[in-house]
């Protein structure tokens, strides 16, 4: 049989409070701390461009004609005056023996008149000529000397139109290009062959835009081949292109390769490029710190008591590794860089080296 407690006994064991148990204390969280400081900000970038020649010369014939001789392929290397390519020589050769038998006419045409011209001043001085005959022997000789120096003009036309069926290399240079073969009717000045100069390198490079490229006209750039690890080179930016190119929304950035090695032919080498220069000063913090707060990016600011708190900031630019703040926090305070996962306000951290060395 069951026995129940007088109602008096159970109300006041009802009205007894329970008993709460202890809270645990939450640790310490370690994360990094990141000093924020004033410090000299770099451009860095990592290029891929292409080794050319400095200089390059695309020649043609002065005259059209049919090409006869093509004496040099594409890689081949020539020297100032070598022959490169000719066309017909006929038709000057002939204009030349024209040409030149003017100028025997006109030579000997000239020697006459100026010896009928010598006998009239004798005559004159003897007193047997007379004035009219000196004057027109003076004439003739005249006239046959600027005969003379026409007929030679001519001629060294045509002899300048015979060398111009020879195209010849201006300087020592590569032929990068070859467009024509023999038979082929080339017009006046059309180019046919393009030569690289063979000293003088560059690399070019197509680069995102960037509002500090400006500032890198003269900076340095290390050099390493692509298809040659071991090739490393040291280069200075030469040009920029004020334009963006709409067609790869980059930027052409030229710069000449300072000693290019000996025996090594670099023309058309795929090459990576790392350019460093400095762009005044600024706080950078890594991207490690960067967290959101409302849409807006901020960072974890550690007090001095080791709680954290958001503060936004206004980001000027990313770069390799980091970012470069321009407002949000200031120099002397600690942000935190890893370990922001599991952070809230208040939430007190620890410096993660000290959290290891108590371990």
């Amino acid at each position: 049989m069951r026995r129940l407690l007088p109602t008096t006994l159970v109300l006041p064991l009802l009205a007894q409070p329970v008993l709460a148990q202890p809270a645990l204390a939450e640790d310490r969280l370690a994360v990094e701390f990141v000093a924020v400081e004033d410090a000299p900000l770099t451009f860095d970038a990592a290029l891929t461009g292409t080794v050319r020649a400095t200089d390059t010369i695309e020649i043609g014939f002065r005259n059209g004609g049919r090409v006869v001789e093509v004496l040099v392929s594409e890689g081949d290397t020539v020297t100032r005056g070598q022959a490169l390519a000719r066309t017909d020589p006929l038709q000057t050769e002939q204009a030349l023996r024209v040409a030149e038998a003017s100028v025997a006419s006109a030579k000997a045409s000239e020697e006459q008149a100026r010896q009928a011209q010598e006998r009239a001043q004798a005559l004159l001085n003897r007193g047997v000529g007379t004035r009219a005959g000196l004057d027109n022997a003076n004439q003739t000789l005249s006239s046959a000397q600027g005969a003379l120096t026409q007929a030679v003009s001519t001629r060294d036309q045509a002899q300048r139109a015979l060398d111009d069926t020879t195209i010849r290399a201006p300087a020592d240079a590569i032929v990068t290009a070859r467009n024509l073969e023999p038979g082929q009717i080339v017009g006046a000045a059309q180019s046919v062959i393009t030569l690289a100069s063979a000293s003088g390198r560059e690399v070019v490079f197509q680069t995102p835009e960037s509002p500090f490229l400006k500032d890198a006209l003269g900076a340095p750039v290390s050099l390493t081949g692509i298809d040659f690890p071991d090739l490393r080179m040291q280069a200075t930016v030469t040009e920029i292109a004020p334009l963006v190119d709409a067609a790869t929304s980059s930027v052409l950035v030229r710069a000449r390769i300072a000693h290019p090695p000996p025996g090594f032919e670099l023309l058309g080498s795929a090459v990576r490029g790392a350019v460093h220069f400095p762009i005044g000063r600024g706080i950078s913090v890594p991207w490690t710190a960067l967290t959101a707060s409302g849409g807006a990016p901020a960072v974890w600011v550690v007090d001095k008591d080791g709680r954290v708190s958001l503060a936004q900031v206004e980001i000027e630019r990313f770069a390799e590794g980091a970012v470069i703040l321009t407002g949000g926090v200031t120099p002397g305070q600690v942000v935190v860089g890893k370990g922001s996962q599991a952070l809230y306000p208040g939430r007190e951290v620890i410096r993660a080296e000290n959290a290891e060395s108590t371990q």
